[in-house]
């Protein structure tokens, strides 16, 4: 390779180039955006249709199937997801993780035009919105006041959201939680009667007043003009003085049949904030923009906007993002800094103040490369980036030591250090290129996983990659470089040498006792390999009981407290037990604060959680935590539980968040079928199962809670007898219960309001209202509605659910605290085997079992793509099939370390402890390839197998054991931070290494005599 020697003879250009290089690193550590969590593309698309009063059999039938055929032919779906209740479906679609979602959204949004003139006219609005994990607020503040009306604290709130909006760096601010105003007008319907006005009348005048029809235009002369006529409400009074015709020819207005108020509408979503009554604002963050300078403004804002806010107001900060991102990232980098001491002192100890001088350079030199190369591809900082720093700081000294060990051996042999610089990085580069080649091709393959848990991860091995690639253009340019600067020529065998304490320990080390041990391996060589085969088979004994898993909670500061009554409970009901369960869950000494929410979830403030619709037996509390131990927050969390296990009327489920791609819950079988009856009797045998399975928590099963209907029969033949239209028994019905709307009024601050006819003053709609109404003949008489219609209380319910267009429900559970979730999960399909399923009905596992089927699935075929990448770059260097065999001997015991630190430790094999065996395919062979390439080199020059291998391993003694402990030195501050994310890597990694590194150093060599011991060493090339 002649890269070092035109480095060091440019060495002016070298050190342009490296320095130019370090500082686009520089620039893009200040610049490049942080964050807590990956941002990652998520192809979903949920498609959200309201259509009041409607329930879900008819919203299957009117609105479901036929979206879901629709959609069902657009190409690469991956699943289809449909929930449907009362008035409302939900339909999730998620593609491929290999296709563009914006293309995708498109075309959900084509399907959808496509399908609309189908669908039922009334539909009161579709949403179709693109779920993306990046879409989460940095921000929720809660404006406070029990005083102020809501219609004050909505112009508030949204005064503020506008000034948040116009922050560079904020992708949308919005304000949440508070009843909508309208216009309600509410009709009079005996003065009515009276009058023999037909509501139809009263609908038609306020909606053909409120339409806006433009004029159009007059050309007087030179000029033109725009004529405008009627149409928009300038305010209340003109509502008030809308004319109405009688059938007498006389005129009244609508103030005379009528009161027209602008109220609060009946609330779907109420906040509270530490008991409070209170509007949340949330803002999200534009994606590249640094989260530091985002809030740094917000918070300034804020601030501002606080002063001039009413005395009966006040704001509050309920989630700040970057508290948590500079806690994480600090972290990390905490972690790094430890490491990279660690390293130092590893290498300053081993090698000498000169050599490790050199090497101490190299770190952050590579490591700002990588950087500069991370911020050019669109990834920021963030857990996964950071951490892949850390994962590169014990690889990227490698390169380095090999070179500079070697230049040391040259040097020791008489050479001038330039000569002695190019010559040794010579010798080494083509082995460092391999070595490093392959540990490239070990993070490889995960980059071009294409599913959720590989977008996930992606910038993990991107940065390794980035930070490998840019270690090893340091350790052939500038390491040799430095080197021929900075050691000292020595005469040939010279006492002393240049070597410290550690050194020559180290090679009293290689010389003698490794020297005898490894003779004595050498003459058993068999036998050596059969008693290591045996404890790599046992060790396999040992995988069961470390158990397997997919990603651990979040161990974050913060809980949810689901609250869900039954399906037919008030919105009221539900905001009394909320208010009841805050306070309770304000006593305990650990929590900080708690935002409540009536009707809805909390705005998305994790990357995998995603808010689902409004219902009014449903409310969730957002329970801010003090800084708690990993043991003491499991500790609340089983508190909490078993004080609300009980909770009258009411399932209380207290969530963690969870690490990883989002999954529904960790336990999830889906029943699927199309006959209801059965499909409830099965989703309640396996309920009992999945409640009666040690080690689950929170069982919900949807099917469990049908709700009471009221069914109103129209008398058909009464009506027709009467001369009364069945379209205006339904529009009086519709307007006593809920209200009709006619149109919209604009103030003078430019907010629009419905315009909304009632037919009464009550607060809720009431049954007994129905019995007093009265509907217009079509002959202008009135008849009571009693005498039309019945009613009757019936059985429905109160959630369908679909995959793939077939029906379904999901059975859902949590995992208790000590429990594998596949534990638990095996155990429950060990007792759904043995169960009777009704005809037609069948069940699959979903859940976290079924996600960790396919990532380890994909993970699986990134490490056989490994595997025979790196098989190919060795077979190209040593030009054999053997010889690569002969490194490949050190991948198996790697897993053996794993398994055991595992086990010793307490952790289950999680995805990142696979992401760790993954890794360490392509960093256990790298020593195998030094010691390998360094015997073949021996053997050209005419040494005997047996000789060669021994004096390769003795001279390779050093390197290997300074690379295994700067490895281990890199990671192990991450893996003493006992997180239950990054601890499982540290110790994958760590214990495969410390297992190889044996390996390389007696089972290799016993391997390479069996060998290229048959072989002359003449036929070694």
């Amino acid at each position: 390779m002649k890269l070092p020697v035109t480095a060091i003879t440019n060495h002016q250009f070298t050190l342009i180039v490296v320095a130019l290089l370090t500082l686009l690193g520089v620039l893009s550590f200040q610049t490049m955006p942080r964050s807590e969590d990956p941002q990652f593309d998520f192809p979903m698309v949920m498609v959200t249709v309201s259509y009041p009063g409607t329930s879900p059999l008819d919203m299957e039938r009117l609105v479901t199937d036929p979206i879901e055929e629709e959609i069902n032919e657009l190409e690469d779906i991956r699943d289809i997801k449909t929930r449907i209740m009362d008035g409302v479906t939900l339909v999730e679609v998620e593609f491929d993780f290999s296709v563009d979602p914006d293309e995708k959204y498109d075309d959900v949004i084509q399907a959808m035009a496509k399908i609309r003139p189908d669908l039922p006219s009334q539909i009161a609005n579709i949403d179709i919105q693109q779920a993306s994990p990046t879409d989460v607020n940095v921000l929720q503040i809660a404006l406070l006041s029990d005083t102020s009306s809501y219609r004050d604290m909505r112009y508030q709130a949204e005064r503020l959201e506008k000034i948040f909006t116009r922050i560079s760096g904020v992708k949308r601010a919005s304000a949440l939680a508070f009843p909508e105003q309208q216009v309600q007008v509410t009709a009079d319907m005996p003065a009515m009667r009276e009058l023999g006005l037909p509501l139809a009348v009263l609908q038609n005048s306020l909606s053909g007043a409120a339409s806006n029809v433009p004029g159009g235009f007059i050309d007087a002369g030179s000029k033109r003009f725009s004529v405008k006529t009627s149409g928009d409400y300038q305010s209340l009074d003109e509502i008030r003085r809308t004319t109405l015709r009688l059938s007498t020819e006389t005129i009244i207005h609508v103030e005379d049949i009528a009161d027209v108020e602008l109220v609060d509408a009946e609330p779907t979503y109420l906040g509270r904030f530490n008991g409070k009554r209170a509007v949340f604002i949330v803002v999200e963050q534009r994606q590249g923009s640094n989260i530091f300078a985002v809030l740094a403004e917000l918070k300034r804002q804020l601030e501002s906007f606080s002063d001039d806010l009413p005395d009966n107001m006040t704001t509050a900060i309920v989630f700040d993002q970057s508290q948590s991102v500079e806690k994480q990232v600090n972290g990390f980098f905490i972690n790094l800094l430890q490491g990279l001491i660690l390293v130092g002192l590893i290498i300053l100890i081993s090698l000498g103040i000169r050599s490790a001088s050199i090497i101490l350079l190299a770190i952050p030199i590579s490591m700002l490369i990588g950087i500069a190369g991370l911020d050019l591809f669109g990834f920021g900082l963030q857990q996964m980036s950071i951490v892949g720093l850390v994962i590169a700081l014990g690889l990227l000294v490698d390169n380095a030591i090999v070179v500079t060990e070697s230049i040391g051996q040259k040097i020791r042999l008489g050479l001038h250090p330039i000569k002695a610089a190019a010559s040794g990085t010579g010798q080494v580069a083509w082995a460092i290129a391999s070595g490093t080649l392959t540990t490239i091709l070990a993070f490889f393959p995960m980059l071009m996983m294409q599913s959720d848990v590989g977008s996930f991860m992606r910038s993990l091995p991107v940065t390794v990659v980035l930070v490998l690639t840019a270690s090893f253009f340091i350790a052939v340019t500038l390491v040799p470089l430095m080197a021929s600067r900075m050691f000292k020529q020595r005469n040939a065998g010279a006492a002393g040498s240049g070597r410290n304490i550690v050194q020559k320990q180290l090679e009293m080390l290689s010389s003698q006792r490794y020297g005898s041990a490894l003779r004595l391996t050498l003459k058993y060589p068999l036998r050596v390999l059969l008693i290591s085969l045996v404890l790599f088979v046992g060790s396999l004994a040992l995988f069961p009981k470390v158990g397997v898993s997919l990603f651990p909670m979040a161990e974050k500061p913060q809980l949810l407290v689901n609250i869900e009554l039954p399906e037919s409970s008030s919105f009221y009901a539900t905001q009394e037990l909320a208010a009841s369960i805050d306070e309770q869950v304000r006593s305990y000494p650990q929590v900080k604060a708690v935002a409540a929410n009536i009707g809805r979830e909390n705005p998305s403030i994790y990357y995998n959680e995603f808010p689902g619709g409004e219902a009014a037996n449903k409310a969730q509390l957002f329970v801010i935590l003090n800084e708690l131990t990993r043991s003491e927050l499991q500790q609340l969390v089983n508190k909490l539980r078993r004080d609300f296990a009980k909770t009258p009327g009411a399932k209380v489920k207290v969530k963690e968040f969870q690490q990883g791609p989002p999954i529904g819950a960790p336990i999830e079988i889906r029943v699927l079928g199309d006959d209801l009856k059965s499909l409830q009797q099965a989703a309640a045998d396996i309920e009992q199962i999945i409640v009666t399975t040690t080690g689950t928590v929170n069982v919900d099963n949807p099917m469990s809670r049908p709700k009471l209907d009221m069914e109103i029969n129209i008398q058909y033949d009464k009506a027709a007898l009467l001369n009364v239209s069945i379209s205006s028994i339904d529009e009086v019905i519709r307007t006593s219960l809920v209200g009709s709307g006619v149109g919209s009024y604009r103030d003078e601050n430019g907010d629009d309001y419905d315009i909304v006819i009632r037919l009464n003053s009550a607060a809720t709609p009431n049954i007994d209202n129905l019995y007093d109404l009265l509907v217009m003949a079509n002959d202008g008489s009135f008849v009571p509605l009693k005498q039309l219609i019945s009613t009757k209380l019936q059985t429905v319910p109160s959630q369908l659910q679909h995959y793939f267009l077939e029906r379904s429900v999901s059975v859902t559970a949590d995992t208790r605290a000590g429990y594998l979730t596949s534990d638990v999960t095996n155990k429950i399909t060990e007792r759904l085997e043995k169960l009777q399923l009704p005809a037609g009905i069948r069940y699959a596992v979903a859940g976290e079992q079924g996600s960790r089927d396919s990532s380890f699935t994909g993970l699986l075929k990134a490490l056989l793509i490994s595997l025979l990448g790196i098989f190919a770059v060795l077979v190209l260097q040593f030009r054999s099939f053997s010889q690569p065999v002969i490194v490949f001997a050190s991948i198996p015991f790697s897993f053996t370390g794993a398994v055991l630190a595992l086990l010793a430790f307490g952790f289950s094999f999680s995805v990142m402890a696979f992401i760790g065996l993954a890794s360490l395919m392509g960093i256990v062979v790298n020593n195998s390839i030094i010691l390998v390439d360094t015997a073949n080199q021996l053997v050209r020059k005419g040494e005997r197998v047996h000789d060669a291998i021994i004096n390769a391993a003795q001279s390779r003694l050093t390197p290997i054991i300074l690379t295994t402990l700067t490895t281990i030195g890199g990671l192990l501050p991450l893996t003493l931070s006992n997180s239950s994310l990054w601890t499982p890597l540290g110790l994958v990694i760590i214990g495969g290494m410390l297992v190889s590194t044996v390996v390389t150093l007696f089972i290799v060599p016993a391997l390479y005599l069996l060998i290229s011991g048959r072989n002359k060493a003449s036929t070694l090339v």
